[in-house]
């Protein structure tokens, strides 16, 4: 099975200590965002877990305990805009980033590591222009390093209306200006573009329209075929195709405090859980309750061993 560790925060920036320590004890607990007294109990055993999934925007936190992680499958998706401290107040620089992210493809290897610039956002300071020109310059740092770039526009989610008021759509002109000239320049850089939740209008041009953590995305990193169940094949809404796996996250804990987060309320709510944060708790944020009613998840590795021939 898949584990994921990234929808809901950013646990190699934030809690690295934590997910090696949930390793090293093999499970770990989390409560359903909607119904708190709700805990599942999920088994890190390698004997169950066939591949861990990172979404991050700081790797660096987490080289320290690369060998913890070895034994297990992986794939990461590292997002790396050019924004300032205006949108992503707690993201480090660009340039730092992308020198993480081509130590990272040098540990994990280049079909478990793709590159995320999205959300991708459109205002006076932040023009189709200037998106083109910096992608141009970061996908030349960053060639040979993935194969895959995603790419996608922001969405005005409750939550970012809130806290980025004055963002607003991507017109769908500028899309198509950006989503072509971004194909034509991975391109020329060995890199594949990959729209997330963006339709297949871009598939006429040469982008990848099957989603970006697929199935496909899974087995290549992993060198083997996935028997997946079909109820694991969850999908958010008819324009998303991945396989999202185990969220292992909470909602309200990324420290990054990017505006256009869909997954925190707010700022105070956020420094609010970190204080809750225990390393060495089960739990991500926070303890055991009395309340709590805990069950097991139904695990199982979904890896086929069986021998294959391409004829």
């Amino acid at each position: 099975m898949i584990i994921q560790t990234g929808m809901r925060t950013d646990i190699p920036a934030f809690y690295p200590e934590w997910l090696i320590n949930r390793i090293k004890e093999e499970y770990v607990l989390v409560r359903n965002p909607y119904n708190p007294v709700q805990v599942t109990r999920y088994s890190l055993s390698t004997d169950v877990v066939d591949l861990i999934t990172f979404c991050t925007k700081n790797p660096e936190r987490m080289f320290p305990y690369m060998d913890y992680l070895k034994p297990y499958g992986q794939y990461w998706f590292v997002t790396i805009t050019p924004y300032g401290k205006d949108i992503e107040p707690n993201v480090p620089d660009k340039n730092k980033v992308m020198e993480s992210f081509r130590k990272l493809s040098d540990i994990v290897g280049v079909d478990s590591i793709g590159w995320r610039y999205d959300p991708i956002l459109v205002n006076p300071e932040h023009t189709v222009e200037w998106h083109i020109s910096q992608f141009e310059q970061m996908a030349e740092f960053l060639a040979g390093y993935t194969k895959t770039c995603v790419i996608s526009f922001i969405d005005i989610y409750k939550k970012v209306e809130r806290n980025f008021p004055e963002a607003r759509e991507v017109s769908h002109q500028d899309k198509l200006k950006i989503g072509k000239a971004f194909i034509e320049i991975a391109g020329a850089h060995g890199m594949t573009i990959k729209p997330c939740a963006e339709g297949n209008e871009l598939e006429a041009y040469g982008a990848d329209c099957s989603g970006c953590m697929t199935v496909k995305t899974y087995e290549t990193a992993l060198h083997a075929h996935l028997n997946v169940p079909k109820r694991s094949k969850n999908q958010r809404n008819g324009e998303c195709a991945c396989l999202l796996g185990v969220d292992i996250g909470a909602y309200d804990t990324c420290g990054h405090l990017c505006r256009y987060c869909y997954a925190n309320a707010n700022t105070e709510a956020v420094k609010a859980n970190m204080r809750k944060h225990n390393p060495d708790s089960p739990f991500l944020i926070g303890e055991s309750q009395l309340e709590d009613e805990i069950h097991q998840a139904d695990q199982k590795s979904w890896i086929d061993n069986q021998l294959r021939f391409d004829i």
